[in-house]
């Protein structure tokens, strides 16, 4: 019997298994001290898979639900039906009928119980199960007890439940129902507990939710909660609702609603020394888990009851930090145009190049700010960057400035803190002439030459050799990258559109005249990309049955069955050559772990395709030309009104050198990042063939998982032949769990995500704001991607997508408008779209979620707000 039935305490942490999440939190709380936990019993998975083993036809329909996907709803809705009506005709086992009626007889038969679902799959940190299966209140006597387990145990094929476990990832026949029997408490009031601020994530900030009567009215929507929060045992903010209703236990059994009298629906809930007494226990209950919890909880007789914990679930993990004292932190990926969360090869290398150390959180990278916002040199110089990059993140730490979270350093201190450019400052930035018509080409030349060196003596590097040349070479890819002269070519030009930008609009009323300017630049790696899968279209063309093969390709060998048709030599051929020159790039390409081109050319393919059936021949030629034309055109119209004003002639020439610049350098803002990803795709390549050696010798399973360890642990593996597997496991469910997290763009050491927003007057009724980052104005109808592979465009559509990197370059070409959710005035997607003349407004919060793919909108690019149409 103690299998299929346990009382609460005879719970082990070790039986998640056997209680479900739900039970063996309750076994834990009712161990806690002081902890007040209504009494009651599990009637364990065992005795639910005791009752099911022997059905067939439960079997059979449990695999058609395997086969079904998320779309298919009717078919789900069916197969769930029948499934609970089979479970609730099962024969409850006679063990379990003996094992209630033993705890029933102990606890009082005579009272009332709530009878709680709890399956496997449940209040986890990964997945909370919040409401997906059932529960029921004040269930008086056996028979009906037993009814209702019956009830919860069919509740495990609810059409919600069943929709919830395949979007989460869970195995219907590998999820088991424990069922909790938990003595009733009537309460005069009830609700909920975080232990850390849910809408905020402060985890400093505790929140409590109450209402009169039983919490069902809360949990189900019924009525509106007082809200409470505490901070260090001091009450900081009470909203106190008007409560039209309570649910309340009848004696009897059941429940019924009752209208509050008027005097009572606006009196506070909890008074305020009932608010910190249960903060108190809130904080008791935390500490005890060991994360954040999510508590439900009941008054009677001014005791508080527990009846529920669960970790919450929707917290951004915190940076970690070496001491107790307040810390902020920025995102990478915002600044880096790529939020996914990044494996641990890919955040060992990153950090490994990187100019600063960097904290690690949810998967992804983040800088503490902390002392250059403590310093007043460091922190001016960090706001000024942030403006120009994100204003986003530029307006979160002004409001982090404004709470004095971060104390400024006494003048003495200053100069001890580093600089927010440190490192960067100490180069020695010598700005080029905007005549010198060698520099840039030098310096494409010189890393290329050092990329095929590269190439030639990793060829020769096998085992620990090979760790520690990558590690001697990354050394190499900082210098290129923090190489003085390169870094004063494309800051040059940045400067040279920030003073057009500034000095058009004061002497001629013209906002951003540099976009135009920087239309079809030479020397952009980035955009000569798009024109050149151009090219690509351009000679497959003419060949009908190649196109017609590409339709239908799925495997990424189709290169190789190419040469069987006319014209497939030559389509081999440019494919081979582009992906020789681009086949490092891919969609998130500063994860190492990322599948590149190279190694899927599929991804190419819809694009290929869509240049075939939207452009004419030499349409990259063209392209290229006509924003030229239109640059030169604005140059000249530029100069012309400027020869008009007082000191003309002096205007005209300080014009034309910024010009200049920009016309000569803007275009080699692209080239670093295109060394360093062929880089990383170099040292890819050879850290697989050793994943591959170690596969063959069986001591992983296959070579991907390698990404699952950082360089330092892969180096080990290669050495030791040894790996414990664990690890793997449980970086992968990590990596699941964080791909469900949306990362801040500000975090702070209390977990508290700070946002930004534009300060922006007289925009128009319903208009959603962004930065403006290339300008003109476009309607058309919006098309909302999140995965470059699912792009499905159109000539003219508008773009809407969380962010791009240089791999999404090519569709560039046939849209006529950008919209993202990150980005800076500076980050690839708008330098290429000023490039091509797209209007685009970038760092638009929720824009994938604001806009609607099919809708027509319009793109002000100019002054950075999208209108729906």
């Amino acid at each position: 019997m103690r299998s299929l039935v346990l009382g609460f305490q005879d719970i082990e942490k070790t039986q998640l298994l056997l209680v479900g999440g739900k039970g063996l939190n309750l076994g834990e709380l009712s161990k806690i001290q002081g902890i007040q936990v209504p009494a009651g019993f599990c009637v364990t998975t065992v005795g639910y898979q005791k009752a099911i083993e022997q059905n067939e036809t439960l079997k059979a329909l449990l695999k058609q639900l395997t086969l079904l996907k998320v779309e298919e709803r009717e078919q789900i809705g069916e197969i769930s039906r029948k499934l609970r009506q089979i479970i609730m005709e099962v024969e409850i086992p006679t063990e379990v009928v003996k094992g209630v009626a033993h705890y029933l007889s102990h606890f009082g038969d005579e009272h009332a119980y709530a009878v709680r679902s709890s399956a496997t799959a449940e209040d986890l940190l990964q997945a909370s199960f919040a409401g997906q299966h059932d529960t029921y209140l004040n269930i008086i006597g056996k028979d009906a007890i037993l009814q209702h387990i019956s009830k919860c145990w069919a509740s495990l094929f609810t059409e919600r439940a069943v929709i919830y476990r395949m979007q989460n990832g869970f195995d219907h026949s590998q999820v088991y129902l424990s069922v909790i029997v938990q003595r009733m408490v009537f309460p005069q009031a009830s609700g909920i507990l975080f232990t850390a601020d849910p809408i905020t994530s402060n985890r400093k900030l505790l929140s409590i939710d109450a209402s009169f009567g039983l919490g069902e009215a809360l949990v189900s929507g019924l009525v509106s909660a007082d809200c409470y929060k505490v901070q260090e045992e001091s009450i900081i903010d009470k909203l106190i609702a008007t409560k039209k209703i309570a649910i309340y236990g009848l004696k009897e059994g059941g429940t019924e609603t009752q209208q509050l009298q008027p005097d009572q629906q606006k009196t506070q809930t909890l008074t305020d020394q009932q608010i910190l007494k249960l903060a108190r226990i809130g904080r008791q209950i935390e500490a005890h888990f060991g994360c954040p919890q999510d508590i439900e909880w009941c008054l009677a007789d001014d005791t508080f009851y527990i009846v529920q914990s669960r970790p919450i679930t929707t917290l951004y993990p915190i940076p970690e930090a070496n001491d107790q004292e307040n810390h902020v932190y920025i995102s990478v990926g915002h600044q880096q145009m790529m939020t996914d969360p990044m494996k641990p090869l890919g955040i060992s290398l990153w950090q490994l190049t990187a100019f600063r150390p960097m904290s690690k959180a949810g998967g992804r990278l983040f800088v503490d700010v902390t002392q250059m916002l403590a310093s007043p040199n460091s922190r001016q110089n960090l706001l000024d960057n942030m403006g120009q990059h994100d204003p986003l993140i530029k307006d979160a730490l002004m409001t982090i400035i404004e709470r004095d979270f971060i104390k400024l350093l006494p003048n003495d201190q200053k100069e001890q803190v580093p600089d927010s450019n440190k490192g960067m400052q100490s180069l020695d930035f010598q700005a080029p002439s905007e005549k010198d018509p060698t520099i840039v080409a030098d310096l494409i030349k010189g890393s290329q030459t050092s990329i095929e060196q590269l190439k030639q003596n990793i060829q020769r590097k096998s085992g620990s050799d090979l760790f520690d040349f990558i590690l001697e070479d990354l050394q190499q890819l900082k210098k290129n990258l923090f190489d003085p002269k390169s870094v004063a070519v494309f800051m040059s030009a940045i400067n040279a559109s920030a003073w057009i930008n500034e000095k058009m609009n004061q002497w001629l009323g013209e906002k951003n005249a540099a976009d135009i300017l920087s239309q079809s630049v030479p020397n952009n790696i980035t955009s000569e990309m798009g024109l050149e899968l151009l090219d690509v279209a351009d000679v497959i063309r003419p060949y009908p049955e190649v196109i017609n093969y590409l339709q239908h390709v799925k495997d990424d060998s189709f290169l190789d069955e190419l040469i069987k048709f006319a014209g497939g030599q030559k389509t081999q051929d440019a494919i081979n050559a582009y992906l020789s020159k681009y086949g490092m790039r891919c969609a998130g390409e500063i994860d190492i772990t990322k599948t590149r081109w190279g190694e899927k050319p599929t991804t190419l393919i819809p694009m290929i395709l869509s240049n075939i059936k939207n452009f004419k021949p030499n349409a990259g030629k063209g392209i290229f030309e006509q924003g030229r034309q239109e640059a030169l055109k604005k140059e000249q119209e530029l100069l012309d009104r400027l020869r008009q004003l007082p000191g003309g002639e002096q205007k005209v020439q300080e014009a034309k050198r910024m010009i200049d610049l920009i016309r000569n350098f803007i275009g080699y803002r692209e080239y670093p990042k295109y060394g360093w990803m062929h880089r990383y795709f170099v040292y890819k390549q050879a850290l697989l063939k050793e994943a591959e050696q170690l596969v063959q010798e069986g001591v992983i399973h296959k070579k991907e998982d390698i990404y699952y360890l950082t360089l330092e642990e892969f180096h080990e593996v290669v050495r030791t032949h040894n790996l414990d597997y664990q690890i793997i496991n449980k970086r992968k469910d990590e990596y699941n769990l964080y791909e469900k997290l949306t990362p801040p763009r500000v975090i702070t050491s209390d977990g508290e995500i700070i946002t930004g927003e534009y300060k922006r007057e007289n925009l128009p009724a319903e208009a959603i704001a962004g930065l403006p980052v290339s300008s003109g104005v476009i309607e058309g109808r919006a098309r909302v991607i999140l995965n470059m592979e699912d792009a499905d465009l159109e000539a003219g559509d508008i773009l809407i997508t969380t962010f791009t990197d240089p791999s999404w370059t090519p569709l560039f070409v046939l849209i006529k408008g950008l919209v993202t959710e990150v980005g800076g005035l500076m980050t690839h997607g708008a330098v290429i779209a000023r490039e091509y003349g797209l209007p685009a407004v970038v760092g638009v919060e929720n824009a994938t979620k604001l806009i609607k793919d099919g809708q027509r909108i319009r793109v002000h690019g100019t002054e950075g707000y999208i209108e729906i149409l």
